[in-house]
Formats: structure tokens, sequence, C-alpha cells
């Protein structure tokens, strides 16, 4: 079965490689994708004008969707790093990247879980962070790009985010929809599409391993189709609820994320979750089998290990998402 819904990858997902801008570019063709999220400020060798229309002029040539992004706009967030200004500052200059390079969306992130242990707890750090959306506000429409806040990290769940979107303005903000970023905040990724599809701008799509431990759960994500996740019934919803937004795989496989929800302080920093939707994360949870994490080499092959299996993980889900669901319009 063929779908109409564009597929693509996060350069994250390669991260260990370290290749800048035009070699993933090069990639993407050999892969046959149709866009690529480039998900940060540092994947490119200059910020000037001249480069990024080189950019972009080698993406149309290949037939590629470009997608431009960033890390934390949150100042108060562990995750934030002033290295390339203040939060409006970095966001401002995402935005005129992604308007050279033809993003109709700057991808952005509040920050981590620990955020919500913060000061003042996530509804601060979501306060800021729509603060900081709200004064680029007219930068944004002028630039016809929109803003597309990601689930990051296990910072906020979709009812948050929805939140946080219609605070700062949908007309200018949207959603970047992480599927895997969903189970780290107690979600099932089906409830969470449900509630953010309509407001997706993007998305970062892997699958997920959970199974029971004695303090709770263990969250290990995994290459597309070798997790828990129904990704048929997924993406047949999602080509009912957001048929505009890629498919953006971001395979960060081989990690354990303990998830200790039997312990009362867990939920000191959750104290708003609706048990309903917390219901459906533990049907999730059940029956799932423990899996091994990835463990490279010790010594010189380390780097090369991990480089191996990162790209590994990336091209077995690239072939899932064609052969078994259909996505992607190249072949």
């Amino acid at each position: 079965m063929r779908t109409k819904l564009k597929l693509g990858f996060d350069n994250y997902s390669i991260r260990a490689l370290g290749w800048k801008a035009p070699r993933l570019l090069d990639y993407a063709g050999r892969l046959k994708v149709d866009t690529i999220l480039l998900s940060d400020l540092d994947v490119y060798e200059s910020h000037g004008e001249p480069y990024l229309r080189e950019l972009r002029a080698r993406a149309d040539d290949l037939g590629i969707e470009v997608q431009a992004g960033m890390l934390s706009i949150c100042p108060g967030s562990i995750l934030f790093s002033n290295r390339h200004g203040t939060a409006e500052e970095q966001l401002k200059l995402t935005i005129r990247i992604a308007r050279i390079l033809g993003s109709s969306v700057a991808r952005c992130v509040l920050g981590h879980v620990d955020d919500r242990r913060s000061k003042g707890g996530l509804e601060a750090r979501m306060a800021e962070t729509v603060k900081v959306l709200r004064r680029l506000r007219a930068y944004a429409l002028d630039s016809g790009v929109k803003i597309a806040v990601e689930n990051h990290a296990g910072d906020m769940q979709a009812w948050e985010l929805i939140t946080l979107i219609e605070e700062a303005g949908r007309d200018f903000v949207g959603a970047t929809m992480d599927a895997g970023n969903a189970t780290w905040a107690l979600e099932d990724p089906l409830q969470n599409l449900e509630a953010l599809g309509p407001y997706a701008l993007t998305t970062g799509i892997r699958d997920s391993a959970v199974w029971e431990t004695d303090g709770g759960a263990v969250l290990q994500w995994t290459a597309m189709g070798a997790g828990r996740v129904n990704w048929k019934r997924y993406f047949t919803r999602f080509a009912g609820l957001c048929p505009g937004a890629p498919v953006q795989l971001e395979t960060i496989s081989g990690r354990p994320i303990p998830i200790p929800y039997l312990r009362d302080e867990f939920w000191e920093a959750y104290p708003k979750v609706r048990p309903g939707e917390f219901a459906k994360f533990l049907k999730l949870v059940k029956g799932g089998k423990p899996r091994r994490a990835f463990e490279p080499p010790k010594g010189a092959g380390a780097r090369s290990a991990e480089e191996r299996f990162q790209k590994a993980q990336l091209e077995r889900s690239i072939r899932y998402c064609k052969e078994v669901l259909g996505l992607g319009l190249k072949r």
C-alpha cells in the first residue's frame, strides 16, 4: 500500500558521523528520501546567505525538501545554550535560515524532562518559552515561516504543548510531533497523535520498546518496526490528521531510559498527569520485553562502531517505512 506521506530523516539520527549539511544532502539523495530536517545550527558551515542559497540549490537538484531547526529557545531550560546568542537571536537566525532554504518551518524545543523539577516547574519554563515566541511573531509571519515546537526529551505531554501553542498563537506556532518522546512523557504514541496531529507541522518518528521493572518501566527506542507501536494504525490516522507533515525519522536506538513511576517522588514532576492517558501508556508497557542496550566496544573502535550502528538503524527504518508502510514519494 502506497501513501502520499513524505519520508525523510532528522540529521540527529546519524549524529556520530558529524556530517555537515552538504554531505547530509548527498546521503539523503542516495537514500531516495523526500525530506531532511537539519535540526541544529552547527550543521551548517556558514550561516551566510550565499552558502545557504547554494545549499538550497543543491537540495532542489536532488529533489529534497529541507526543513530547518535548532534546540532550546527557553532561557531557563537546562538545555539552553547562549553560544549562538539569546533565545530570541537564535530563533530569529533559525527563521532566517529556514526562509533562505525554503523551509516552511523552524523547529525548536523547550527543553528536557528535568525542567519539570526546576524552579517554578514546567509551567514557568512554558511561560518563558511563550514570551520568546511572541517576540518573534511579526518576524515569523513576515518570513512566511511557522515555528514548530517539539515535545522533547520528556519535557511536555501533548496537552501541555497544545497549551503552549495556543497561548503563543496558532497563527505562527505549531508542533514538531515526536512519537518517541511521547513515550518518555508517559504517553502512548497513538494518544499523542490524536491530540497533537492537528497541530503538527513536522515530526520526529522512531519506535519505542517499553517494559516493566521493579521501579516502574524502562523505555528504549528502536528502529522502526522493532518496538511496540502499531505503525500501520498510526499512519492511517496520521494521514487523516496531518497529511501535509513529513515523516521525519529520528532514530535514537539502544539507549535505555528509566521511568520509575512506582516511586512516590517521581510524581513530583508530573502533578497534572491525566489518569486515562497514563492508563494507555501502561497498556503499552504491559507485555513489553526487555531489550539489550547498545554498547560500543571500548577503545579505538568505539566511534566507528557507533557510526555504523546509527546508520544501520536509520537505513533499516527507511526500508521498513517504504516497504512495509508504503511511506515516501520516491522508490
